[in-house]
């Protein structure tokens, strides 16, 4: 007779395929790949370089400068680039924050006749390609007078169908026993939404927070699309117009610029680290 299968017990651990250093090893390695392109980033925007090294020993400047960041502030318009990158950036994730969340909640705590029908609707815009919609809002925006100004970026960013799905997988886990008190105690539906439903969905709002920022700041092809006006762009397309330019086509500079459109990215996950990864896990935990 062969031998028989071993069976799991409660409180038994499998033995470990890897050795715990092994792992680690292996782990550092990855980070280590992840990190390496930052490094190269960082290095090169101090380096007086006007050329990729192909030495990766060189990418750590012997001689660190600044030059490439004032070349790169140089620009009259470049304050205004980012300016304009924290308008259309900040004030859709305030308002996406406060949507999203508010009718995240209605779906998945209140009753209404149509909800299941209305909720898959919205959902089913999720099937659409944004690049399908170009130029019939290129077409809409300029009919509205909307071209090079922030509207075309405020008004259809001020929520989204996707974080209002993540905020009502959230929202579903809340006990109802939770909101069935607040309403004995004589909280209303907007009181019971701002007294507990947000303070307890602090993890999905930080995630949310930290994707609308990412996507909005990142943007490129909007800014590109519905402004004509230099003034009007955002800093990911100002910096991308000007190192296309001959004299800014240097390496150093290069670096520069995508330090200065990734730093606010760093930022603000480093800010929202603690809840970004708890916010991912617990709002699908319940449909």
């Amino acid at each position: 007779m062969g031998e028989q299968p071993r069976k799991w017990l409660p409180g038994r651990r499998w033995p470990r395929p890897l050795s715990t250093p092994l792992l680690y090893a292996l782990l550092t390695i990855l980070a280590l790949a992840f990190v390496f392109p930052f490094v190269v980033m960082l290095g090169g925007s101090f380096s007086r370089s006007s050329i990729q090294m192909v030495d990766p020993f060189r990418w750590i400047p012997r001689e660190p400068t600044l030059a490439n960041y004032a070349t790169v502030f140089k620009q009259s318009l470049a304050v205004r680039w980012f300016l304009n990158s924290c308008v259309i950036t900040l004030i859709p994730m305030a308002t996406t924050l406060l949507i999203s969340s508010a009718v995240g909640f209605i779906f998945a705590k209140k009753r209404f006749a149509g909800k299941e029908a209305l909720f898959w609707a919205f959902m089913a815009v999720l099937m659409i390609p944004p690049q399908l919609t170009l130029i019939p809002r290129y077409i809409l925006y300029g009919r509205l007078g909307w071209i090079d100004t922030y509207w075309a970026f405020l008004v259809p960013g001020a929520w989204s169908v996707m974080y209002m799905f993540l905020m009502r997988q959230f929202i579903a886990t809340i006990p109802n026993a939770l909101l069935d008190a607040a309403n004995i105690d004589g909280c209303s539906d907007f009181a019971t939404f701002r007294l507990l439903v947000l303070p307890l969905s602090r993890s999905a709002l930080a995630t949310v927070a930290t994707f609308t920022f990412i996507t909005r700041w990142n943007d490129f092809i909007n800014p590109l699309i519905f402004t004509s006006d230099e003034s009007m762009y955002n800093m990911v397309v100002g910096l991308a117009s000007i190192l296309q330019q001959r004299v800014y086509l240097n390496f150093g500079v290069q670096m520069a610029g995508t330090i200065v459109t990734f730093l606010p990215i760093l930022v603000v996950f480093l800010f929202f680290q603690q809840y970004f990864t708890r916010g991912i896990v617990l709002s699908g935990v319940k449909g």
